[in-house]
């Protein structure tokens, strides 16, 4: 019995200790237990890491604590000596100068996104809040300040380049013709902006999309031509096939763009056979070239032949109106032709009897002649 006594004894004292969370009464609870003093100063109080501990206790601390004004942090902020917010100067009055700060920031804002200069060959794209409001052409222009309208400004007086395929022969950019032979093409687009709200609204990107219809083109249009048109004569037809049908699908796109001209640059075979194709090509011209010369002969030909025929009409005219005259003309032309080169003498008989070697004698009087005339330049 007394064994449980104490241990009963043991477990209250244990319950009645004090804890870390306990405050001391300072011999308040003595007093309340023996009968002595009363009040709610000499209650005891709790105690804790998390009550504040003010002069009158966590209570009256925390009832004695304020917030802090906005006016205070200001204050604070400028070092305790009411320089306005960060130690910013005073204005007039001593007032903070953040209000002016804040108005000159908008007034800037505003001045900055609401006026816009334009080049003469540029064109102004306003959207209002991301949609599509008006263009403005040239000069000065305003706007409502961003975000509630943005202006774009789109270049529609340049002519732009777009090299598709390269002449260097690193790139290849191979197109079939319409006999089934395949050619290297390198060549040039020129575009140029003809409606600026089209070209940013309508496609997402407009070098891809040239770029893309170009070659779509090229291989539709090279398609109708043989080889040999297509890396010879058939150049220039080729260059307005390809901007015909650019035209017409970008115009079927919205695009916004006016294909300005096609230049090919190359049309060649491919690397890998371009030496044995220059060596057919050699032989076609050599063909060429015999063709002609054959063409040009027979040209002379008809033409002396024509003028053969020409000659005996007028002889005919001549021998209708005289026919013995031209008779013995005619005779006296033709012996003069075959006899010129004969090596006789024909005279009229009569007068002379002795033969008279006068062929002989021309053939010994010429260097008898010319000897003379070579001694007297050696004497000399």
């Amino acid at each position: 019995m007394t064994q449980k006594m104490n241990i009963f004894g043991g477990i209250k004292s244990a319950m009645s200790g004090k804890g870390p969370w306990d405050r001391p009464n300072n011999g308040a609870e003595s007093g309340t237990e023996d009968g002595g003093g009363s009040g709610d100063n000499d209650s005891p109080r709790p105690s804790g890491p998390w009550i504040p501990r003010g002069i009158d206790g966590g209570k009256a601390g925390q009832q004695n604590r304020k917030k802090p004004s906005l006016d205070e942090l200001f204050r604070k902020g400028g070092g305790g000596s009411g320089g306005g917010f960060g130690g910013l100067p005073t204005g007039p009055g001593g007032k903070s100068i953040v209000p002016y700060m804040i108005g000159g920031f908008i007034l800037l804002w505003i001045v900055f996104t609401s006026f816009h200069r334009i080049g003469a060959q540029e064109q102004g794209v306003v959207t209002q809040l991301g949609k599509y409001n008006r263009t403005e052409g040239s000069g000065i222009a305003f706007t409502l300040p961003a975000p509630f309208e943005r202006m774009e400004k789109v270049d529609t007086g340049a002519i732009r380049t777009m090299p598709i395929g390269t002449a260097a022969g690193n790139q290849e950019n191979l197109v079939l013709t319409s006999d089934q032979n395949i050619i290297d093409m390198a060549y040039e687009v020129r575009w140029s902006v003809s409606n600026p709200e089209n070209f940013l609204f309508q496609i997402k990107d407009a070098e891809q999309t040239v770029q893309e219809v170009a070659e779509s083109a090229m291989r539709a249009t090279i398609a109708n031509f043989p080889l040999n048109d297509a890396i010879g004569p058939g150049r220039g037809s080729i260059e307005q096939g390809v901007r015909a049908r650019m035209q017409e699908i970008l115009d079927g796109y919205n695009a916004g763009v006016l294909v300005q001209g096609i230049a090919i640059r190359q049309a060649d075979p491919p690397e890998s056979v371009i030496e044995s194709f220059r060596k057919v090509n050699a032989a076609q011209q050599t063909k060429e070239s015999a063709l002609n010369d054959a063409r040009k002969y027979a040209r002379q030909v008809t033409e002396r032949a024509e003028g053969d025929v020409a000659e005996f009409d007028k002889i005919y005219e001549e021998y209708r109106q005289a026919p013995e005259v031209t008779k013995r003309r005619l005779y006296y032309e033709t012996m003069e032709s075959v006899l010129s080169n004969v090596d006789k003498t024909i005279v009229e008989s009569g007068n002379v009897t002795p033969y008279l070697p006068l062929p002989e004698i021309k053939k010994r009087a010429a260097p008898q002649t010319a000897t003379p005339s070579a001694a007297q330049g050696g004497a000399k």
